[in-house]
C-alpha cells in the first residue's frame, strides 16, 4: 500500500514539474510575443514617421511651386505687349513708304507721318537729312529699300541702350539708392512697387521712402505697395518736409543693412525753381547720410504724352543728374515714337519699359528684344 502511494506521489510530483515546465515556456513565449509587438510598433511607428515626412516635404514642394507659380506668372511675349505701337508706328510707315516713288512729295509724307508718332520736329528733320544722304549715297531706287535703312536709322538712335547701361548699377555689400523722379500722373509710384517687388524676388532687402509728402495720396498709395510686395515703408505726415522723409529712409537701411532703398519724390513741375531747390536738397542727404556721390537717378515719363513727355525729361535733365528712363504705359500709346528722341538726345537709356497693368510688366528695357517686337515683321 506504501509503494503503491508512492508511486501515486510520484507520478504527481512528475505531472507538477510538467505542468510548471510548460508555464515557464508560456511565460517566455508571453515575452517574446510582447517584445515581437512592441518591435512592430517601433517599425510601425518608424514608418509612420516616414511617409508623413514624405508627404509634408512633397506638400511643402507644391506650395513653393504654386507660390512661385503665383508670384512669377508666366509672361507674354514682348511683341504680343507692343502690338498697339506697332500697329500705330511702324505698320502706318511701312503703309506710306512701300510702293511709292521716292521724290520730295515722299520725303515730306515721311517727316509729317514721323511728327506724328511723337518723335518730334528736331529728331524728325535730322532723320530725313540723314536718309535723303543715305538713299543718294547707296544709290536706293526702291520705297521697299528706303524703309529698310530708314529702320536701321531708327535702331541707331537706340545706341544707348546697351545692357551694360540699361541694368541697375547695383553692388553687393553695400547699400544701393534708388532715387525716382518724375511729375504726377505718369505712374511714378506704381513703377517704385515694381522695382520694389522685382529687387525682393532677386533677393535683396528692400526699403522705400515715401518723400511724395504733397499729396496725400502719394503715401497711401507707397503703402498700400509697401504691404502688396512685403517691403518696409518710411513715411511722414502729409505735408511733412521731403528731405526730413529722404533722411529718415536713407538712414534706417543703412542702420538696418538693407540692400536697397527705394526713394520717392514730389511730382511738382509748377516752378522750376523750388524743384530744383528740393531735389538739391534731397541730393546733399543722400550724400550725406549714404557717403556716396553716385547712385541711380530715374525719371518716369508717360509715353502717351508724346513730346511733353520729353520736355519734362529735358527739364529734370538740368536739374538732376539723371542715370536712367522708366517708360510707362508704352503698350497703350497708338505712337511709339517717344523712345527714339528720349534716348538720342537726352543720351540716358531706358531702364525699364512699362507694358501693361500687371506686377511684371514693368519690364528691364532689352534693346534686342525691343528691336525685334517692333521692327520685325
Amino acid at each position: 500500500m506504501a509503494l503503491k502511494n508512492l508511486f501515486k506521489f510520484g507520478r504527481k510530483k512528475k505531472k507538477e514539474d510538467e505542468i510548471e515546465k510548460e508555464l515557464e515556456v508560456a511565460e517566455e513565449l508571453e515575452e517574446k510575443k510582447a517584445q515581437i509587438e512592441e518591435e512592430i510598433k517601433k517599425e510601425v511607428s518608424k514608418i509612420s514617421e516616414e511617409i508623413v515626412k514624405d508627404i509634408d516635404s512633397s506638400l511643402e514642394k507644391v506650395d513653393k511651386k504654386t507660390e512661385k507659380t503665383k508670384e512669377k506668372p508666366k509672361l507674354k511675349p514682348l511683341k504680343d505687349r507692343l502690338a498697339t505701337p506697332k500697329k500705330g508706328f511702324f505698320g502706318k510707315l511701312k503703309e506710306m513708304l512701300l510702293g511709292k516713288t521716292i521724290d520730295d512729295d515722299l520725303y515730306e509724307e515721311l517727316e509729317e507721318l514721323l511728327i506724328q508718332s511723337d518723335i518730334g520736329m528736331n529728331m524728325t528733320i535730322k532723320l530725313v537729312e540723314e536718309l535723303e544722304k543715305s538713299v543718294a549715297k547707296k544709290r536706293l531706287k526702291t520705297s521697299e529699300a528706303v524703309y529698310e535703312e530708314l529702320k536701321e536709322l531708327l535702331k541707331e538712335k537706340l545706341v544707348s541702350n546697351n545692357k551694360e547701361n540699361t541694368e541697375l548699377k547695383l553692388k553687393d555689400g553695400q547699400l544701393n539708392i534708388i532715387l525716382v523722379v518724375g511729375v504726377n500722373g505718369v505712374g511714378k509710384t506704381t513703377s517704385i512697387g515694381k522695382i520694389a517687388k522685382k529687387l525682393k524676388d532677386e533677393g535683396k532687402k528692400v526699403i522705400i521712402g515715401a518723400g511724395d509728402t504733397f499729396r496725400a495720396a502719394a503715401i497711401e498709395q507707397v503703402e498700400e505697395w509697401g504691404n502688396r510686395v512685403g517691403v518696409e515703408v518710411i513715411k511722414q505726415a502729409h505735408g511733412s518736409d521731403p528731405a526730413a522723409v529722404i533722411f529718415d529712409a536713407v538712414s534706417t537701411a543703412r542702420n538696418k543693412n538693407y540692400d536697397v532703398v527705394i526713394l520717392d519724390t514730389a511730382g511738382r513741375l509748377h516752378n522750376k525753381r523750388d524743384l530744383m531747390k528740393e531735389l538739391e536738397k534731397i541730393n546733399k542727404i543722400i550724400r550725406q547720410q549714404s557717403g556716396q556721390d553716385e547712385f541711380e537717378t530715374l525719371l518716369v515719363i508717360d509715353s502717351t504724352t508724346g513730346q511733353n513727355g520729353l520736355e519734362q525729361a529735358r527739364i529734370f535733365n538740368e536739374i538732376v543728374d539723371l542715370t536712367g528712363i522708366i517708360l510707362t504705359k508704352f503698350d497703350g500709346t497708338a505712337k511709339g515714337g517717344i523712345i527714339f528722341p528720349i534716348t538720342a538726345e537726352l543720351e540716358k537709356p531706358i531702364k525699364f519699359i512699362g507694358v501693361g497693368e500687371g506686377i511684371e510688366d514693368l519690364r528691364t528695357f532689352d534693346t534686342k528684344e525691343f528691336v525685334e517686337a517692333m521692327f520685325e515683321d
